[in-house]
């Protein structure tokens, strides 16, 4: 039987399902409105087991779908057949070097575990996506972003080593400790967004920092969102946030009515919402009073408990959430330049007029990065198929004209793939291909995606 080899190497019936056993979680992504088929699912716990299965898979020409958590939401984690290798239960936490500020963890640990993890020790992991629960193989393989990257960067930004399993098995060691390294070409940088089409990631050396002693939220309100963008620039100028989100009141309302928080300043139409951090109050301090001497007369709200504060935070990502109880949706993550979100925003409403199609948009303000939902409502199958791909058509190009790109932090995956190739030149991809083609020459490895990134 052909996958006999697998269940013996693995030697745990828990861990080994094969055909129809496979549950259809198993087979989609986090939108689970595309399925793919499988023929087996593994879940490893060590490094070798990882390089027993590529070498097999390698051998016998098997596709693998490598996996984490599952909440990917452009189809990179749909399995094209073959193997699907989920490293959830590669979880463990391996080592916190106080000295040398980093923490070695496997890539099935999720991101609220290693948070709080190295909270307690008063350090701090600032990577933040929205959904917590996804898996630090999976952040760094579509190099995550989330809400604190305008003062702290993206997952990459965090990743000094990885251990990685090449498709044919070979285990590969990169990077280091050390926070300096310009000995010989950064191979870890291929692997961190390349959505597990170069190499499964079995282990992760991350960067931690100080973990801030003091934070502040402010909600500043506006009666238009083009004023909230218009004050952007103004706040970067000023000081540097942790984060600085814009969101609509009435995509506020989908938030509070999904999570029964009531938002502060409802009479407004339009939010800046501001969470500054330093090392201790009276710095926030300074930094508040700076922020509202160049705003001059503006509406604001300051939480008064950290519950409250939680409780904001919690409106804000709780609104893709929010969209999917009522209606299917499609979730756009695009990046423009901070000077065009304005123009960008303005056209998504001109948008929504000429296809009758709902958007709700919100976002990192202070990065550029947008998240749209585009609602289904009631259309049928046809019609939100064809109205779909007129909205997606209009907003990529749109996004192109202005300098944008077309994913700032979900990846490409199958979802995107004619847009990612309007947008990287022939050349690079070609670039691309043949980086593929060195790692992964039998292209065993995520070739779903993979293949119709090169070859639209």
């Amino acid at each position: 039987m052909q996958w006999q080899y697998l269940s013996d190497l693995i030697n745990d019936a828990n861990r080994v399902i094969i055909g129809q056993a496979i549950e259809h979680f198993y087979l989609t992504d986090g939108l689970k409105q595309t399925f793919g088929e499988a023929d087996i699912l593994i879940f490893p716990k060590t490094t070798q087991e990882v390089c027993a299965i590529m070498q097999f898979a390698n051998t016998h020409q098997i596709n693998v779908t490598s996996r984490g958590a599952g909440s990917n939401l452009v189809g990179s984690t749909i399995p094209n057949h073959g193997i699907i290798l989920d490293l959830s239960l590669m979880n463990n936490i391996i080592e916190l070097d106080k000295e040398t500020f980093t923490v070695t963890v496997q890539p099935g640990v999720l991101l609220i575990d290693l948070q709080q993890f190295v909270e307690k020790q008063g350090l701090f992991y600032p990577p933040d996506p929205g959904e917590k629960r996804s898996t630090i193989g999976g952040n760094i393989s579509t190099n995550a972003g989330g809400m604190r990257a305008v003062k702290y960067g993206v997952t990459r930004d965090y990743v000094q080593a990885l251990e990685v399993v090449l498709p044919n098995g070979t285990l590969l060691k990169i990077g280091s400790k050390n926070i300096k390294d310009n000995t010989g070409l950064s191979l870890k940088n291929l692997f961190i967004g390349s959505e597990g089409t170069l190499g499964v990631i079995t282990q992760c050396t991350l960067k931690v920092i100080a973990k801030p002693k003091a934070s502040e939220t402010l909600i500043l309100g506006f009666d238009s969102i083009e004023k909230a963008i218009a004050n952007i620039t103004t706040i970067l100028q000023t000081l540097t946030p942790t984060a600085l989100e814009f969101v609509e009141r009435k995509v506020a309302q989908w938030g509070e009515q999904y999570s029964g928080v009531t938002f502060p300043l409802p009479q407004a139409k339009a939010y800046l919402i501001v969470m500054l951090d330093g090392m201790d109050h009276d710095d926030i301090t300074k930094q508040r009073q700076n922020l509202l001497a160049v705003l001059g007369k503006v509406d604001y709200v300051i939480p008064q408990t950290a519950e409250e504060t939680q409780q904001i935070w919690a409106v804000r990502g709780s609104l893709v959430r929010a969209v999917e109880a009522v209606s299917q949706q499609d979730p756009i993550d695009i990046v423009v330049p901070i000077n065009r979100i304005a123009d960008f925003i303005a056209y998504t409403k001109q948008l929504e007029q000429q296809t009758q199609v709902r958007m709700l948009a919100f976002g990192h303000a202070g990065d550029g990065n947008i998240h749209l939902c585009i609602l289904r409502d009631n259309l049928d199958d046809k019609e939100w198929s064809r109205k779909l791909k007129m909205v997606h058509d209009g907003l990529y190009q749109k996004c192109l004209e202005f300098g944008g790109l077309p994913s700032a932090e979900h990846g490409i995956g199958t979802a995107k793939v004619a847009y990612f190739n309007d947008a990287i030149p022939l050349e690079n991809r070609q670039i691309m291909e043949q980086i593929k083609q060195l790692f992964d020459p039998k292209n065993i490895l995520n070739n779903r995606v993979y293949r119709q990134m090169i070859n639209p």
